[in-house]
């Protein structure tokens, strides 16, 4: 499709960052923002609701207050494109990826919206743009995310090549595959959701040589991943051979499989932390 392309000054042609938290800034109460790192300030943004294409969703590990933070990237294709960036672990998040996985065609326009919950916590209602439909699934402490996940992101590689442009609005910016991560950057992400130990990482590594993993082979690397996983979970499962064995199945089998691997072990690691409260 042509679209009409506006010449003359414009602000540079740069993703629209949209950060989900509930709170309130020279008496501007808000649920997302935006913010300008050079003045180091939080933008309110009175609209609560994005309308726009779904056209990526993706884990990002960002650093804040010298810890990193994994966090969930929701691409909305709309008048610019549009990230909303939030916590993976966020009931945001969740209840955005509980609608989305209702989702069949993402040929067609959502309207995303940020309402507040209380303590200071914001929920996702999910509305389907045309007929102003609420898109809604029931909550359930069987679900898989890891799955969620993986099938969403299946729906938008089929579909991210043919979604529409808005008309007589500059055209959209198309999204840059991100790069199949390094090594390094999978052990750093991985580290990241167990909350492992940085030294003990190095010196995981020290005993090996070397000083960061893309100069492992991969088997070493797996079982370096694998060791952060079963430190994680020792004390958490009543059987020591537990962890070992649900590890092999929800994280090593599935990611055989296909699956994503840092999904898999957050739904690995979900499934434990159940499994021992419901022992208790």
């Amino acid at each position: 499709m042509v679209t009409e392309i506006k010449l003359g000054l414009c602000n540079p042609p740069e993703p629209i960052y949209l950060y989900v938290n509930q709170g309130e800034v020279d008496g501007e109460s808000f649920v997302w923002y935006k913010f300008n790192i050079s003045q180091d300030k939080k933008i309110p943004v009175p609209q609560r609701a994005l309308t726009g294409y779904l056209s990526e969703l993706r884990l990002t590990t960002k650093e804040f207050k010298g810890r990193d933070n994994l966090k969930l990237d929701i691409v909305v294709s709309a008048d610019e494109l549009y990230i909303i960036r939030t916590g993976i672990e966020t009931n945001f998040a969740k209840s955005f990826l509980l609608a989305a996985s209702l989702v069949q065609d993402f040929d067609k326009p959502l309207i995303i919206v940020a309402n507040a919950g209380d303590e200071n916590t914001v929920f996702c209602n999910l509305y389907d743009a045309v007929t102003k439909t609420k898109i809604y699934r029931e909550w359930s402490k069987d679900l898989n995310w890891a799955t969620i996940i993986r099938d969403i992101q299946s729906l938008l590689g089929a579909t991210s090549n043919s979604i529409p442009e808005p008309p007589l609005t500059p055209p959209k910016l198309s999204v840059v595959p991100q790069p199949v991560p390094t090594q390094d950057l999978r052990v750093k992400n991985i580290r990241t959701l167990l909350d492992y130990p940085l030294d003990l990482v190095k010196e995981w590594l020290q005993f090996q040589d070397v000083d960061r993993p893309s100069l492992l082979n991969i088997n070493q690397v797996n079982e370096l991943i694998k060791t952060m996983c079963l430190a994680w979970a020792a004390g958490k499962c009543d059987h020591p051979n537990h962890a070992e064995s649900s590890y092999q199945k929800q994280v090593v089998d599935a990611v055989a499989s296909g699956a994503d691997e840092l999904t898999a072990i957050s739904t690995w690691m979900q499934q434990v932390q159940t499994a021992k409260a419901g022992a208790v």
